[in-house]
């Protein structure tokens, strides 16, 4: 193989493993634990490699990670409905790594449950 076809397929690989070392594992979060909070919607991220919401309650502020756009979309949860403002109820696990970080099983918004797992 030429060096310039080399050069091209390690880029390539390693732009592919960057996603894959941004996302945090779900082993970090503790599934005994069970967080609720409902609260307006303080910031909203619809975006790869998953959504994310903030919002207050159980006294702080918490970073909502929700699952990736593609599938709120196909379950029912487009980008207005987490717009900031909105009134929402997550229910998730906390961070053991991040304080006021929590994986969200299901989120409500507008009477309507959506499940994220």
């Amino acid at each position: 193989m030429r060096k310039g076809t080399l050069i091209v397929i390690a880029g390539l690989g390693v732009a592919l493993a960057l996603p894959a070392a941004a996302h945090h594992g779900w082993s970090s979060y503790d599934a005994g634990n069970v967080v609720v909070v409902e609260s307006p919607v303080l910031s909203s991220s619809y975006e790869n490699p998953h959504g994310e919401v903030q919002v207050e309650g159980k006294g702080k502020r918490w970073t909502v990670v929700l699952a990736p756009p593609s599938r709120m979309e196909r379950r029912g949860l487009p980008r207005e409905d987490i717009a900031v403002g909105k009134v929402v109820r997550v229910e998730g696990y906390p961070s053991r790594v991040h304080d006021g970080e929590m994986r969200a099983e299901r989120i409500i918004v507008n009477g309507r449950t959506i499940e994220l797992r």
